[in-house]
């Protein structure tokens, strides 16, 4: 008896553990891209992020950025694991830099 519960919690552990592994790390891809957002927004500064924000005005995104918009707009899941990484950083800069009230 002792042994059928030990086995069943190991068991239940070693599930738990995997399932978490896999919800911590459903898009790969995302992450690495919101950690080099997150970089760029932390190592700039208010200058060149209002530089940026300046020349970029009007012009038309690249077509990885057309794709990588897209596939957030389609990918709820994905947007969400995106947005959760990028905006509190982004944001907190933004505000620093007077980007946003």
């Amino acid at each position: 008896m002792m042994k059928t519960k030990l086995w069943l919690g190991a068991t239940l552990a070693a599930l738990l553990f995997t399932a978490g592994a896999a919800v911590t790390q459903p898009y790969p891809m995302v992450d690495r891209v919101a950690a080099r957002v997150v970089q760029h927004y932390q190592s700039s500064t208010c200058d060149q992020l209002w530089q940026e924000r300046a020349a970029k005005a009007g012009q038309p995104k690249s077509p990885m950025e057309q794709r990588a918009i897209q596939m957030l707009h389609e990918d709820a899941g994905m947007r969400a694991a995106f947005f959760s990484q990028v905006s509190t950083p982004i944001v907190t800069k933004m505000f620093e830099c007077g980007m946003i009230p």
